[in-house]
C-alpha cells in the first residue's frame, strides 16, 4: 500500500498506522471509546496481507501478559484500551518496564473514577506520567491533538520505544479516539524477518543461536544488583528527557496569557485564543505532546513574561502540577480551568475563567 488519504476516525486511523508500520501483533479486549481499534485490525485482516496476528484475548490481564511476551521475542507488539482497562494493565506495564521491553499501549481516556462514563476525560494524566504500577519507572507518553497525530504517534512511540527499550503509550482522549477527519495514511513497511529481529533485538528471546541464551527477568534478588539495574533505567530516563520532548508554540509571542493544555482540548484553546484577540486580549498556548518527558523549561520560557497562566484540561486538575514545578506560581498566578465527567469545555467557557482569573478577579 503507498501513501493514502482517507477520511476517518482517529481510533480507525491508529489500527491502520499499526498495520502500515509492519507490526507483528495486536492483543487488546474492547471498551469503549477505543473499540474501533480492535474492530478496525479484524475488518482489515492483516494476517492475510503482512501476517500481523490480531487477537481479542479474554481480559485486559491477558492482553497485556500477550504484550509482554511478544515484545521479549523482539516483536513489533501493542495493545489498545480505555481508563479502567489500563488500570488493569498496570502490572504488566510494569514488569514489561522491568524488563527493559519496547511496546506500545494506547489509552483512549474516558471519565472516572472506577467504571465512570464512556464520554471523554483527561483524569489519566497521572496515572501515565507519574508511574501507574509500582517501581521507579516512567513511560515515554505522546498526547495527540489531532486524527493525523493518532496515525504519526504510532510510528513515533514504536520507534521510541525501540530506541531506548522502554514502553511507550499514546494518550488519547475519547474525543480525538471518536472524531473524524481527514489523514494521510504512510506507505506500507513490511514486517522485520526474524533474521532483521535478532540483529536488531541482539537481548530477544528468539532461539539460541551462536550465542549465550538470553533471559528475560525483572527478577533480582540480590539488592546490590537490583540497585544497578535500577541506576541504569534512570539514566535511561535522563536521557529521553535531554534528547526527547516535544510540544508545539502557539500565538506565543508579546502574548500577555499563557495557556497550557494537551490533546484535543488545546484545540478548544486555540479556538479560544482566537476569540480573545478579536476582544484585544492576546493569549498563547503552550501544548505539551511528550506529557513525559514533560517540556518544562519551554513552559517556563513562554510564561516568563506574561501576567499569568491558565492550565486547562479535561480534569480536576492534574498537568497543572507539571506546570507549578516548571513556574515559580509565588512570582506568576497559575489557576486551573477543567469540567468533569466527560463535560467537554467550550472556547467561551475558557475565555471566562481567563478573565474571571486575571483581568476582572473580583468577578
Amino acid at each position: 500500500m503507498s501513501e493514502e488519504v482517507r477520511l476517518m476516525k482517529g481510533n480507525e486511523a491508529l489500527a491502520h498506522a499499526a498495520i502500515r508500520y509492519g507490526c507483528d501483533g495486536y492483543f487488546g479486549y474492547p471498551i469503549t471509546p477505543q473499540s474501533e481499534v480492535l474492530e478496525t485490525l479484524e475488518s482489515e485482516m492483516p494476517w492475510e496481507t503482512t501476517g500481523m496476528v490480531v487477537l481479542q484475548a479474554e481480559s485486559e490481564v491477558a492482553s497485556i501478559n500477550m504484550v509482554y511476551a511478544g515484545a521479549a521475542a523482539g516483536k513489533c507488539v501493542f495493545t489498545s484500551s480505555s481508563s479502567p482497562g489500563i488500570s488493569l494493565m498496570q502490572e504488566g506495564i510494569s514488569f514489561i518496564a522491568g524488563c527493559q521491553l519496547p511496546a506500545l499501549i494506547i489509552n483512549v481516556m474516558r471519565g472516572g473514577p472506577g467504571l465512570g462514563t464512556i464520554q471523554p476525560s483527561q483524569a489519566d494524566y497521572f496515572q501515565a506520567t507519574k508511574g501507574g504500577g509500582h517501581g521507579d519507572y516512567h513511560l515515554i507518553v505522546l498526547a495527540p491533538s489531532s486524527v493525523q497525530e493518532m496515525c504519526d504517534f504510532v510510528g513515533l512511540g514504536w520507534d521510541l520505544a525501540f530506541k531506548y527499550r522502554t514502553p511507550a503509550m499514546i494518550l488519547a482522549d475519547g474525543i480525538v479516539g471518536q472524531m473524524m477527519e481527514k489523514v494521510v495514511l504512510p506507505p506500507q513497511r513490511p514486517r522485520r524477518t526474524d533474521e532483521e529481529v535478532r540483529k536488531q533485538c541482539p537481548w530477544a528471546v528468539t532461539g539460541k543461536k551462536n550465542r549465550e541464551r538470553n533471559v528475560i527477568t525483572s527478577l533480582e534478588l540480590d539488592s546490590a544488583e537490583m540497585e544497578i539495574l535500577n541506576e541504569k533505567f534512570q539514566e535511561t530516563y535522563r536521557e529521553i528527557e535531554k534528547n526527547e520532548v516535544r510540544y508545539e508554540a502557539y500565538n506565543i509571542d508579546n502574548c500577555d496569557y499563557l495557556l497550557v493544555a494537551f490533546g484535543s482540548i488545546a484545540r478548544i484553546c486555540k479556538k479560544a485564543i482566537e476569540l480573545a484577540a478579536e476582544q484585544g486580549i492576546k493569549v498563547g498556548l503552550i501544548r505539551p505532546i511528550t506529557l513525559w518527558p514533560f517540556p518544562y523549561e519551554a513552559v517556563a520560557a513562554a510564561a516568563s513574561n506574561v501576567k499569568g497562566v491558565l492550565v486547562v484540561e479535561l480534569n480536576a486538575g492534574q498537568m497543572i502540577e507539571d506546570v507549578r514545578q516548571a513556574i515559580n506560581d509565588k512570582a506568576m498566578p497559575i489557576r486551573h480551568y477543567g469540567r468533569l465527567g466527560g463535560i467537554v469545555l467550550t472556547p467561551d467557557e475558557i475565555l471566562d475563567s481567563l478573565k474571571n482569573n486575571f483581568l476582572n478577579p473580583e468577578a
